[in-house]
């Protein structure tokens, strides 16, 4: 008798709560990427020699609060695909391998992003400077939000990006912070705008 009370109950409940819909969109996200255990050579970032990471691009299945999940998605594991036997990385994803967390949030018509480097640590194999690390971060940041932004029309979004948990070794990064627009306004005049 309990058992049928229970399943009424549970019932009544499912029937009675409202329809969540869900949305899932795809979208062109970009992540910075590890090159290491490759031949690959990525970005130059404006010195001589280029790097062995970059800042590329897939289609991805996000759902939740936009933008700030596309931004969060930025970080999410990413396993390059190969044919070949020999190369097996798990992640190549650099926020992850170097402890980076990434959070966003609207607060008053703005996203604020932020790369935390409190708990950064360059594992030994990558051939990266921290803040190599976090600029391509930040390209990866910008070049979503454009992506995703890129049709939007009677839409602008101000975005400030931020580093935060630097310390006295790495205050530096700080000057990598960022502001910019993005998105269409007044037509089809396209805001780019970038501080």
């Amino acid at each position: 008798m309990t058992a049928m009370l229970l399943r009424f109950l549970v019932l009544f409940l499912l029937l009675c709560s409202p329809v969540v819909a869900v949305t899932l969109e795809v979208v062109e996200l970009h992540q910075p990427l590890s090159l290491h255990r490759t031949d690959g050579i990525g970005e130059t970032l404006g010195e001589e020699d280029p790097v062995q990471a970059g800042v590329f691009s897939r289609p991805y299945a996000v759902t939740g609060a936009m933008p700030e999940d596309l931004v969060k998605a930025v970080a999410a594991p990413h396993r390059i695909a190969t044919n070949s036997e020999g190369y097996e990385v798990d992640d190549a994803n650099l926020l992850n391998l170097c402890g980076v967390a990434l959070s966003s949030e609207m607060k008053v018509n703005r996203l604020l992003v932020r790369f935390d480097v409190g708990n950064f640590e360059l594992p030994e194999e990558l051939d990266l400077t921290a803040r190599q690390v976090i600029r391509l971060s930040v390209i990866a940041v910008e070049r979503t939000l454009r992506a995703y932004f890129q049709s939007v029309k009677d839409e602008v979004l101000s975005v400030s990006i931020g580093i935060t948990g630097t310390t006295e070794g790495n205050a530096a990064l700080k000057d990598l912070a960022k502001r910019f627009r993005v998105g269409r306004s007044g037509g089809d005049q396209e805001v780019n705008q970038g501080r």
